[in-house]
């Protein structure tokens, strides 16, 4: 097979299907049969300089694609196939890969720079190829080192650094690296080729730099090669030292106070006068400063412990930046409406003149008003346009005191001027007014531009303005929303969208139907509107109006079942609309049976809906089904006991929502939906619970499903042993070690990774909710069978009372857990919670809190242990084995990651 792998990989580029189809098979043989001998066969073809281009760039590709998958599961079992080939193979291929650098083809050196770097994250963590990085330094000092060698070992420098963690290097190989690349950057030695690759490469490098910029000499040498590589004369260079530096500004903002004068200037001129890759860099710099600024405010900087002092760019910057980003505005595209990625320097800088007032508040103000009035009243729409968008941009950060008069005086401007002769500035006005009611119109709180006197102006232009063009029609959807979201729980103030609800949902649902319209974007829009302005309605006085648009979205859901599928677009499609139809219903349910007395409707109309979703699940999409099983949980939670009449018919696609590890989203939503079903069916979900632990324990042992949805997995747990209580004993052998193994993962967690950080506070929380459900469910006749576990939980408990970066939600599941702890099991608690001298703490941290629920939880909690230690019980600590009465369920291991 070896011999014959160039005829392989040219036939599996073949247009002859059937040629493809065989290559792609034999070369899938070849790898399954020998994985070493078949990586080592592509190394050499990539590697052979005499072999056709069209095989070594598939080579290089297949021999990447054989290391990395994007899916996590895969990824892994790729890096353990490389970690267990012979070392001698290994150095072979590796051996290759630097070799081809020096190739003349520039697709060989790009692809082995790519693969490279994939072999270096799987080997330089676990300290291997530790000579990778002196190799390619020896390429950049070599005299005779030719330019594209130098170009292809730069850009593999960046894969590296891009692919590894800054803590795999030492910092003179660090040094080193940057010294590389730094000198790689020099105008005087290098070909743009190479300029090109050094900037690109330091760019992913900067991670590694921190010692470096801490030092202020290595700091100035390389912001110097950076502001001096922006002036280059190559448009793809001058973008790249730009990238460079809103990467600085990002990770080094508390350095930046000498060079930010040098750094205006740059970015100005470069917003002002360059091409437009290079000004939409420039313009992300100050976004980025922005972005640092607003954290440090919101944050508190040094106040919680951070030493990166707020140096007030932007506020000192605010007058001379304020006016180059409005010139921005002036610079739209004839199309850009119609396109949702597209991105221009009027988008970016209307974009950062939103961060720029988030960051400063009021002062921007006085800055952008003279040229929202000079600009509103032109006769070419650019202009009107980017006064629109200046003044919808400024509408977060600046105080209500100092918006409000200005919103008062202009919002019947904005009004007429959706009748503009321009699509682009109606486009830019119903955005404008979407923005001015999402801040600037809560009730509730005490203010709104919205009054008695104008909510019908209003809501007629808003509701006329819903036959404009599908991207006008899209914003003004987006007004409506708003508008709508306003008047919840806003008192008597929700009266007053009351009697203009019923006008408001036909125009939707008109709007949703419109055939003019090529994409989905509208009725998405129209439907989510929908969904808002019934939730947010007064239910006292809308519940006929929501009652009679029951029936009728039930109808459009039912017509779905039988449209034409000819093609996998039609079947899309079909899917797109019943989720959406799905999603109407289930507010729409979750609606009615807020109240008893309107509850009834949803009793009654049950049946029927539960036929179409079922009729719904038989569609097989994954989109719909989503949509339908969130919906689904509400009508569980609508019809309480009486869902059990549902359940079998329902079951067969609530499992498999529950395999589905692919579409993981779908999973989690199955994994609430059986939480939901338990709560409405208590103990008669039984007959059904085997197959769902089953399902449930499948899960958590999977490396397939994303870890995302297993907490959500321990939650449901607990849901579960609350309906059935003591009948979750035979679930317990399963069920403890899986939570203990949870239990271990998260004590050796990495808590300097933000996401996995995230991830454990989901995880622990999670924990704590199964054991309080398991608890609760057998408080009342089995409770001694925990017991055995009660010491390992408090232990859990105490670990994370000393995190101190422990979320709130976490403090709260675990406080509650401890008062399980003690009702359940009483004074058997009473020498445990003795000797766990951390509970008083605890407890009295949770008691000092501004959270009244958690006061209320931790007093609880502190009655609870009060009440165990009156009455303890000799003898009753011993040790308690689980009943021989199991389900038959399979050993499994948890796979957390």
């Amino acid at each position: 097979m070896a011999m014959e792998i160039t005829q392989c990989l040219l036939s599996a580029q073949s247009a002859d299907a059937k040629v493809r189809t065989d290559a792609e098979n034999s070369l899938r043989q070849f790898q399954e049969q020998n994985l070493p001998a078949f990586l080592l066969s592509l190394s050499v073809e990539l590697a052979n300089n005499v072999k056709p281009i069209e095989s070594r760039r598939l080579a290089g590709i297949v021999l990447k694609n054989s290391l990395d998958a994007k899916e996590s599961a895969r990824k892994e079992q790729l890096v353990q196939q490389w970690v267990a080939i012979d070392s001698s193979v290994k150095s072979q291929v590796k051996e290759l890969l630097l070799r081809t650098l020096g190739s003349s083809v520039p697709e060989a050196r790009h692809t082995s720079a790519q693969v490279i770097a994939k072999v270096a994250s799987i080997e330089i963590p676990r300290k291997q190829w530790l000579e990778l990085i002196g190799s390619l330094l020896l390429n950049m000092t070599q005299q005779d080192s030719p330019a594209a060698l130098k170009q292809a070992t730069l850009e593999t420098l960046g894969y590296v650094c891009e692919e590894i963690s800054h803590e795999d290097l030492a910092q003179d190989e660090v040094n080193s690296v940057l010294t590389a690349v730094v000198q790689g950057m020099n105008l005087a030695e290098h070909s743009p080729e190479v300029r090109l690759a050094a900037t690109r490469a330091l760019y992913n490098a900067l991670d590694f730099a921190q010692t470096n910029f801490e030092n202020e000499m290595e700091r100035n040498y390389i912001l110097k090669v950076v502001c001096e590589t922006a002036l280059s004369k190559e448009t793809e260079i001058r973008q790249a030292a730009f990238e460079c530096l809103v990467s600085i500004a990002s990770a080094y903002y508390e350095v930046l106070e000498p060079y930010m004068q040098t750094l205006y200037e740059l970015t100005s001129n470069a917003v002002k006068g360059d091409e437009e890759a290079v000004a939409l860099q420039a313009i992300e710099f100050w976004s980025s400063i922005c972005d640092e600024e607003i954290e440090l405010q919101e944050y508190g900087g040094a106040e919680s412990g951070d030493s990166a002092p707020h140096s007030h760019f932007v506020e000192k910057a605010l007058p001379s930046l304020v006016p180059m980003l409005l010139e921005t505005l002036l610079k739209q595209e004839e199309d850009q409406d119609q396109d949702d990625g597209t991105w221009n320097l009027s988008m970016a800088g209307g974009t950062c003149l939103g961060l720029v007032s988030r960051t400063v508040g009021d002062a921007i103000v006085p800055l952008v008003m003279p040229f929202v009035q000079s600009n509103i009243i032109k006769t070419d729409w650019r202009s009107r346009e980017a006064a629109t968008y200046a003044f919808g941009s400024i509408l977060e950060g600046p105080s209500t005191e100092k918006l409000a008069p200005l919103v008062n005086a202009g919002l019947e401007f904005l009004l007429n001027a959706m009748r503009d002769e321009s699509s682009h500035v109606k486009d830019t006005t119903a955005w404008t007014l979407s923005r001015i009611f999402e801040l600037l119109h809560s009730p509730a709180s005490g203010f709104s531009v919205i009054s008695p006197a104008n909510l019908q102006t209003v809501l007629g232009v808003l509701i006329e303005s819903l036959k404009d063009s599908p991207t006008v029609a899209e914003k003004v959807c987006g007004a409506i929303y708003y508008l709508a979201q306003g008047y919840e729980d806003a008192g008597t103030s929700s009266s007053l969208l009351s009697p203009y609800l019923p006008e408001i949902i036909r125009c939707l649902i008109i709007a949703a139907e419109r055939t003019d319209v090529s994409d989905m974007k509208l009725r998405s829009s129209a439907y989510e509107t929908l969904n808002e302005v019934v939730r947010c309605s007064n239910i006292a006085e809308t519940s006929q109006i929501v009652a009679q648009l029951l029936p009728v979205i039930m109808e459009k859901l039912g017509q779905t079942i039988d449209i034409p599928i000819l093609s996998s677009d039609d079947r899309e499609k079909q899917g797109d609309l019943q989720a959406l139809l799905c999603g109407v219903l289930q507010v729409i349910i979750q609606k009615l049976s807020s109240t008893d007395e309107t509850k009834a409707i949803i009793l009654q109309a049950a049946d029927q809906i539960m036929i179409l979703f079922l009729k719904v699940f038989a569609c097989r999409s994954s989109t719909v089904h989503e949509e339908a099983m969130l919906a689904i949980g509400a009508l569980a939670y609508a019809t309480g006991p009486e869902f059990a009449k549902y359940m079998a018919e329902f079951y067969k696609y609530l499992e498999m929502g529950l395999q589905n590890f692919e579409e993981y989203q779908v999973c989690a939503i199955s994994v609430g939906v059986v939480g939901d079903i338990c709560r409405a069916l208590d103990d008669k979900i039984l007959p059904y619970c085997d197959g769902i632990m089953t399902h449930l324990l499948k899960d958590l042992s999977s490396n397939d499903l994303h870890r995302s949805v297993k907490p959500a997995i321990f939650s449901c747990f607990g849901d579960v042993a609350l309906a059935i209580s003591e009948h979750f004993e035979k679930y317990l052998p399963y069920a403890i070690p899986m939570l203990q193994g949870a239990i271990e993962v998260c004590a050796r967690m990495d808590t300097n990774d933000e996401e996995m950080m995230e991830y454990g506070n989901q995880l622990r929380r999670s924990i704590f909710e199964a054991y309080s459900g398991i608890l609760q469910g057998f408080k009342t006749s089995k409770s001694d069978l925990m017991l055995p576990y009660a010491a390992h939980l408090l232990q859990f408990i105490e670990l994370v009372s000393r995190d101190k970066n422990r979320d709130e939600s976490v403090t709260k599941a675990a406080v509650a857990v401890m008062g399980d702890l003690a009702d359940a099991l009483g004074a058997n608690m009473k020498l445990l919670f003795k000797e766990k001298t951390f509970c008083g703490e605890f407890l009295g941290e949770c008691l000092e809190s501004d959270d009244e629920q958690l006061k209320e939880t931790a007093t609880w909690t502190q009655g609870m242990i009060g009440r165990c230690n009156k009455f303890l019980k000799l003898g009753s600590l011993t040790a308690f084995s689980i009943s021989s009465e199991s389900a038959t369920l399979p050993k499994l291991k948890m796979a957390i990651y």
